[in-house]
């Protein structure tokens, strides 16, 4: 029988019954009368279960079996060999081969190493089966062992100890505790996940004695924590490198100001050796020595020397203090500063007094400070000058009594220079101001002490009151055209002059131009050769008004350009050819900067009436030609067919046709344009008076006729 085998796992052992089923099974098939044989000695697995005696929690040290059945049921009443084997977390913990169907893992001293999942495997004759998994809890753990590196320390260095859990397994949390009198333990914990041991260190403070230590571990069951019992306890006694210093302060702890105080801090030291002393009030240090057992220090006590002293003494890693309360008594109170006036005009006298409440004898000085440092003014009591601008500022007095010197709350004196006229301005520079915008204004004053107070007006209403050193700013955003009323600021400080008021600012109020439009006389078609006027005008803007006339084909063309004090403009162009042809709008702007443009309106140049007269006279000349030379052909082909008889009376004849033919002609009237009347290419009638030049008219009558005609289109369109 075989307790353990830890270098197999479950795996291994079953894949070893297969091999020898697979041999049993080869060696029945080979022999003789096998079949008679398998036959009688037929059996199979029922179930396999495992049990623990005497339950699945055991208590730590306790007996503990592991009980594995086999129920088998049998074709006839056969002996059968059985090979247990039983398995902990996986692996293999004990084997044996028994004819009963039953085996009994004995474990006779159970720890928590035993604790975990247990499982039988039960193989006979080539067939296995397996139980179900069985935890087992071996509760407890056994007693943690601890050691110190020392026995015995000094104040400042480390104990390092060490905690051991015998025959328990990891994952593993040791818990350490320094244990002192009348005080908490202190607590650390480490996890070991690979050991059964851990080591921790603590330090020893100041006041620390006699030291005790202990431990105790812990593990997770099933997510539940089981801990152990608290180890042995370890003693260290701590030895002090130095006593707690003393403080002492002479003559006295209590003293009055203007006395001189003498501090000492002393301590005894087991080595000399790289030790120091330390005195200081409210963290700041006042003085030091190293490595000497006794440091002095002295000064003239004043009232900031009141308070708690400090004694610190240090070596290595360990220190000690002690404290002293020093109360230091006021010899004299601070003296008061009184000045005749606080607020005064320049070229005013000013006097200052510096005295002590109840105390006469002192050495006083009135000084004015200074970021660079106090200026001393004179050494007395009072003080009395003719201030100008420059004497503003904050003034002390400082008195001395026996070598204390005590500094006086400080005094504000501002002088005032009176302000100048201010002057109003608009912050862009020009006094105007685009309607629908807003008009900001500045107040300024040249001269006068800051700080001002500064008043803007409209007409005579107060808009905004500002406080300021030199100047100020309104903002009016409640610009109407036709607003009349004047602005105008005043300005006063503290001095004594008063107020001092602006000229009246008056603000032009631009009117943006407002719907562009462009007419022509005439409209949309002009003859090559005559004159077309354009007229641009706005419904409403400001003057002046820039007016400018474009032509748009493939480009941009500026044809005419002026600056006009007129809502309109009208510009003749004189002679218009085809080349003119296009589309025609006019833009105007003023001293808003905004540029409105009208609609286009396009402008057809077709020929004129004589040009068109004359085309049809020379159509009709080439008609008449072409008529002539047919009747011409005529009579010399039939000429010739009457022979030379006959050319001579042809001659004559053909000669009278043509004279009568064109007497008939003139007569008629069919080409003559004289009558004053020509055909235009569209055979339409029309009098030879449209070909004169146009008879000039007057502004107002272009301007109506333009209306006319612009009104005519927009109804058309």
């Amino acid at each position: 029988m075989n307790r353990s085998h830890p270098a197999k796992t479950k795996k291994h052992v079953l894949r070893d019954y297969n091999e020898m089923t697979v041999r049993k099974i080869c060696s029945c098939i080979t022999g003789t009368g096998s079949d008679i044989y398998t036959q009688e000695r037929v059996f199979t697995f029922n179930r396999v279960e495992i049990k623990v005696q005497p339950s699945v929690k055991v208590k730590n040290g306790a007996p503990m079996s592991i009980v594995c059945h086999a129920d088998i049921s049998k074709s006839t009443n056969f002996q059968l060999k059985h090979n247990f084997t039983i398995f902990k977390d996986g692996k293999l913990v004990f084997m044996t081969v028994s004819g009963k169907g039953d085996a009994r893992y004995e474990i006779p001293v159970a720890r928590s190493s035993d604790t975990g999942d247990y499982e039988c495997t039960v193989e006979a004759d080539g067939k296995a089966k397996s139980s179900n998994s069985l935890h087992v809890w071996v509760t407890g753990m056994t007693k943690p062992i601890l050691t110190a590196e020392k026995k015995e320390v000094l104040e400042g260095e480390v104990v390092k100890l060490r905690c051991e859990l015998p025959e328990e397994v990891p994952p593993l949390y040791f818990f350490f505790r320094k244990i002192k009198m009348n005080s908490t333990p202190k607590e650390k914990f480490v996890f070991e996940p690979h050991r059964n041991f851990s080591v921790m260190e603590f330090s020893v403070e100041e006041d620390d004695n006699i030291l005790q230590f202990d431990c105790f571990g812990r593990r997770n069951v099933k997510l539940e924590f089981e801990s152990s019992k608290h180890s042995n306890t370890t003693l260290v006694t701590v030895r002090e490198p130095f006593i707690k210093p003393t403080l002492n302060a002479k003559p006295s702890s209590n003293i009055t100001e203007g006395d001189r105080i003498q501090f000492e801090c002393s301590t005894v030291v087991a080595q000399m050796r790289d030790i120091e002393i330390i005195l200081q009030k409210n963290k700041t240090i006042l003085s030091s020595v190293r490595d000497e057992k006794l440091l002095k220090y002295s000064a003239v006590a004043t009232l900031e020397d009141s308070g708690e002293y400090l004694c610190k003494v240090e070596q290595g890693r360990t220190s000690k203090t002690t404290k002293l309360n020093v109360i230091v008594s006021e010899l004299f109170p601070k003296p008061i500063l009184a000045a005749s006036m606080s607020k005064l005009d320049e070229n005013k006298e000013l006097t200052l007094n510096c005295s002590i409440s109840g105390f006469q004898k002192a050495n006083f000085s009135i000084l004015r400070k200074n970021s660079n440092g106090d200026i001393c003014l004179k050494n007395s009591g009072n003080l009395t000058i003719i201030v100008n601008v420059n004497d503003t500022g904050s003034y002390i007095c400082k008195a001395e009594v026996k070598g204390i010197v005590k500094e006086s709350k400080p005094v504000r004196i501002n002088v005032y220079a009176p302000v100048s006229k201010p002057t109003l301005s608009v912050a862009s520079g020009l006094p105007e101001v685009v309607l629908g915008k807003p008009l900001q204004l500045i107040c300024r004053s040249v001269m006068g002490t800051p700080p001002i107070t500064f008043r803007f007006y409209k007409g005579n209403e107060i808009k905004k009151t500002v406080i300021n050193d030199t100047y100020a700013t309104f903002l009016d955003k409640n610009i109407t055209q036709n607003d009349k009323r004047g602005y105008k600021c005043d300005a006063r400080n503290n001095h004594s002059s008063g107020m001092k008021t602006s000229n009246i600012l008056n603000i032009t109020v631009i009117v943006p131009i407002r719907n562009a439009s462009l007419g022509s006389i005439p409209y949309e078609e002009v003859e090559d050769g005559s004159e077309t006027v354009f007229l641009c005008s706005v419904n409403e803007g400001s003057w002046p008004i820039r007016f400018r006339i474009f032509r748009k084909t493939d480009r941009e063309v500026l044809l005419f350009e002026k600056n006009e004090n007129a809502d309109r403009v009208m510009w003749r162009k004189e002679a218009m050819n085809r080349r003119d042809t296009g589309t025609y709008y006019c833009m105007a702007s003023n001293r808003a900067n905004v540029d409105v443009k009208s609609r286009p309106i396009t402008i057809s140049v077709v020929l004129a009436a004589w040009q068109k007269g004359v085309i049809a006279a020379f159509v009709l000349i080439l008609i008449a030609g072409a008529v002539t030379l047919t009747l011409w052909w005529f009579l010399c082909k039939k000429k010739k067919a009457k022979g030379p008889s006959m050319e001579m009376s042809g001659s004559a004849l053909a000669t009278n046709l043509t004279s009568e033919k064109l007497t008939r002609q003139h007569n008629d009237g069919d080409y003559y344009s004289g009558s004053g009347y020509i055909e235009d290419s569209e055979n339409h009638m029309k009098s030879t008076d449209e070909n004169k030049a146009p008879v000039q008219k007057g502004t107002e009558t272009v301007y109506s006729e333009i209306r006319k005609a612009n009104n005519e289109n927009t109804r058309a369109s």
